[in-house]
């Protein structure tokens, strides 16, 4: 019998993500994205798969160490559309369905985010944008320019307070532009454009279109979208949504009567619940089809193996039913609804839906899905019973030789009585006479949680010989809408309560568990909550903390989205300095006196490296044992989609703190 081998590092190379499967319009076919990490150029690739539904055979469509995504069938089903870089820079490209190259069809100066068919194939509507000074601007054929001095440095102007991004940097002032392309003579007409961001959002039909607006006269306050119906000829409009939030995701019913959006509204800021709504387009009613329903539509799932997600807040299967995904205790799910608002799940399992398409006639849906022991396959859901059944085995050959850790699913009662779910993994190679180290891994966001996916890094920790315990404390998504909220402006005390109830239950219920070799880790929010618990109790043995927050006074003024966090978190004014530094890690740095290693990343803009540097001075003054460890080249998301060698430097600093200080 061979040996299974534990999980490394390096295993990152053996997965793959699937995602965004789609249907041709007959249902015969259909195509998915499959993006992969290549290891000797260190990047990411996507390809452009086919599965041909009556045959079950799957066809590798587009090649090459590029990146593809959106792809997308014409209605005729003869020809196809993908976005990809592999001319440096987003573009739409063109293919036969019958076979042949591939055609670039957009040349756009800031690239194309988004493309889609008419309903009679003869335009397509691209998501583009334009730099705030060409707005309006055509230049003339031949026209010469001065660009003598264009590789001498400039200064940047800033004067809006949203001046930068995370995976951005700072920013240019561009704006989103929606543009129609004509296939037949390939010209490009300007439908929408100015002094705000115009973002298409569905056909309604071949005249008609949705669009979102984000104009407001206080861009700098402004977290609001307006909804729109267009008329492409009379060049009219009505507005089709008026409350706070964001809506989107909009999509047209088979006869054209009604809308289905996904809105995110501001009763709890961004801790509120992404609802369903319906629009029926000939009356102007609009109703919440979620109203009662005390979970949030889409994916919240913290994972490390899933790239280019796509998941869509709803697809239609009939003219008045429907399918939608829903985050719900630790999965993240497939339910089935009707425009009179009834609802019910089409899967109930514990798994992780990470896109989907359906085919009303059989009753069947595409699928792609991530178990805690299988990374994304493809698989065809039986919509009347449940039943799914692979088509996909992308990674048999890495399951079959190595030893993936099933977590145990646990849950138990906090301080006040609230019941917290998480889950707890036992060391690969286990030997109920022998005690082991655990790990306490804390997730970011805080409104994400840890679900029923696969997930490289906890697999990695259970394969160096230590338990994991990852569990998901007040503020995490899937457990309602109280719950969610429960962190806002209590950072500190009942999500640091529930971890600490976390590791209390596990002491007490599982012997294996050696109580005086404890680790804790996280990054983000998981990070901020390693500096509190470091701060707060000696009960771990070391720590390491990433992409942190440790001072919130002063993030509030270097996050590119801190103005804003820190008044819905922390529910603090900017001139509320004691309640700030009341929340701050490094107020209670004197009290620490955990080994804490500090991971951070260069080019973060979301945790800028300045929370870092003060807390690594403050423990080297305090002569506390600390290490700190600046990785270039990455963002905020080195952990998820950050360079494949970075990642893997990463979790083995990681690993080397904790196996210095737990013998």
């Amino acid at each position: 019998m061979t040996t299974k081998k534990a999980v490394q590092a390096n295993d990152i190379f053996n997965l793959a993500s699937l995602t965004d499967p789609r249907y041709s319009p007959d249902h015969k076919e259909a195509l998915f994205v499959k993006t992969t990490l290549n290891e000797k150029r260190n990047q990411y690739e996507s390809n452009l798969f086919h599965y041909n539904v009556k045959e079950d055979r799957l066809t590798q469509f587009t090649f090459g160490e590029s990146r593809v995504s959106h792809p997308r069938w014409s209605p005729k089903g003869d020809s196809i559309i993908f976005i990809s870089n592999r001319d440096d820079q987003n573009q739409v490209y063109w293919m036969s369905r019958y076979g042949g190259e591939a055609k670039k069809i957009t040349d756009e100066k800031e690239g194309v985010s988004k493309a889609e068919f008419s309903p009679d194939g003869q335009f397509i509507m691209l998501q583009t944008s334009v730099k705030a000074e060409d707005l309006n601007q055509r230049e003339e054929e031949n026209e010469e320019t001065d660009d003598q001095d264009d590789d001498l440095p400039k200064p940047v102007v800033i004067n809006r307070m949203k001046y930068k991004a995370d995976g951005a940097g700072l920013l240019k002032r561009k704006y989103q532009v929606i543009k129609r392309l004509n296939l037949e003579t390939e010209d490009i007409e300007t439908i929408k454009e100015g002094e705000q961001n115009f973002t298409f959002q569905t056909w309604v039909n071949q005249s008609q279109i949705v669009y979102t607006t984000d104009y407001s006269e206080d861009e700098d306050f402004n977290f609001n979208q307006e909804a729109y119906l267009y008329h492409l000829t009379a060049k009219t409009e009505h507005p089709l949504f008026t409350e706070e939030g964001t809506p989107s995701g909009f999509s047209v019913s088979p006869n054209g009567e009604h809308l289905l959006f996904a809105h995110m509204g501001r009763n709890y800021e961004n801790a509120t619940h992404v609802e369903l709504y319906a629009y029926h387009i000939s009356s102007g009613v609009t109703a919440c089809l979620t109203e009662y329903f005390d979970a949030p539509i889409g994916d919240f799932i913290v994972a490390d193996t899933q790239q280019q997600p796509v998941l869509r807040p709803a697809v239609w299967a009939s003219n008045e039913t429907f399918y939608f995904p829903v985050s719900n205790y630790g999965n993240v799910l497939l339910y089935f609804g009707h425009v009179d608002g009834s609802l019910y799940p089409a899967i109930n399992e514990n798994l992780h839906v990470v896109g989907y398409d359906i085919d009303p006639n059989k009753q069947t849906a595409l699928v792609t899905i991530s178990y805690p022991t299988s990374p994304s396959e493809l698989y065809e859901l039986s919509l009347t019973d449940g039943r799914l059944t692979q088509i996909t085995n992308v990674h048999q050959t890495f399951i079959d030789d190595t030893e993936l850790v099933e977590p145990e699913s646990i849950q138990f009662q906090s301080y006040d009585d609230w019941t917290v779910h998480g889950w707890l993994m036992k060391p690969a190679k286990f030997d109920e006479a022998e005690s082991y180290p655990l790990i306490v891994n804390i997730h970011g966001g805080p409104h994400a949680f840890y679900g029923n996916t696969f997930f490289h890094e906890m697999q990695y920790f259970a394969g160096q010989g230590y338990g994991v315990l990852y569990v998901n404390p007040r503020g995490s998504h899937s457990y309602g809408q109280e719950f969610v909220d429960a962190v806002r402006g209590d950072y500190g005390n009942g999500d640091y309560q529930d971890i600490m109830a976390g590791v209390e239950h596990v002491l007490t219920n599982y012997a294996w568990i050696d109580e005086n070799r404890l680790a804790v880790t996280g990054g983000s929010y998981g990070g901020f909550m390693t500096n509190w618990i470091v701060g707060h109790t000696n009960r771990f043995k070391a720590a390491v903390t990433q992409r942190s927050i440790s001072n919130w006074t002063s993030f509030r003024g270097v996050s590119d989205i801190g103005y804003y966090f820190s008044d819905w978190q922390i529910q603090a004014s900017f001139y509320d300095i004691e309640t700030m530094w009341k929340h701050s890690p490094i107020a209670y740095v004197d009290q620490v006196q955990t080994p804490l290693k500090i991971i951070h990343n260069e080019n973060d803009f979301r945790c800028p490296m300045e929370q870092a540097e003060q807390l690594y001075i403050a423990l080297k003054y305090q002569r506390n044992e600390t290490e700190f460890v600046r990785f270039p080249e990455a963002d905020h998301n080195l952990s998820r989609t950050g360079k494949p060698n970075l990642r893997i430097e990463r979790l083995q600093h990681i690993i080397d703190w904790f196996n210095q200080y737990i013998s």
